[in-house]
């Protein structure tokens, strides 16, 4: 959540002349219905449902990059089906460097709906606590605020990717 995942996604697609998928904008144009409102309607867990759904078809897809739900690698084993299917990349964030991104963020987080401001700093320390054990599990981590694209292109096209090359995503 506000790591920078579709920002820099987009510029690592470019860069690498893939196509990219965001999947909060691929589930809303699928079923034209915002991620807030299907939250707010139909809860969690049968969002995360439809999300594993939407990934299997995305990871489908060859050359593309995909800027996953902040969730999306916690649930249903989908960090291992993202790691099967190509190189994952953890955008390792600073709390603080989170928060300040939430508090400017035009878009609503649906998991922060009834979160005061007072609060923020102890929901987001538990709340990546708990997440932070998938996202420790993908291929590369690097750091968040400021990230460094063309290291990551670098990372990717390092002997460690050479064996899911063939399936980068």
């Amino acid at each position: 959540m506000c790591s920078g995942k579709s920002t820099v996604g987009k510029r690592l697609a470019r860069k690498l002349n893939y196509d990219f998928i965001d999947m909060d904008f691929y589930f809303e144009e699928k079923y034209h219905v915002s991620v807030d409102d299907f939250f707010a309607k139909y809860g969690e867990d049968a969002f995360r449902k439809i999300e594993t759904n939407l990934l299997n078809e995305i990871l489908a897809k060859d050359n593309i990059v995909i800027s996953s739900g902040g969730g999306t690698p916690c649930f249903n084993e989908n960090m291992k089906l993202m790691k099967e299917n190509g190189v994952s990349i953890y955008l390792k964030m600073y709390i603080n460097s989170l928060k300040d991104r939430i508090m400017n963020s035009k878009k609503q987080r649906p998991l922060l709906k009834n979160i005061s401001e007072d609060n923020i700093d102890n929901f987001l320390s538990d709340h990546l606590s708990k997440r932070e054990v998938f996202y420790q599990q993908a291929d590369f981590t690097v750091k968040g605020e400021n990230a460094d694209v063309e290291g990551m292109v670098e990372l990717i096209k390092s002997p460690k990717s050479n064996s899911k090359k063939q399936k980068l995503k």
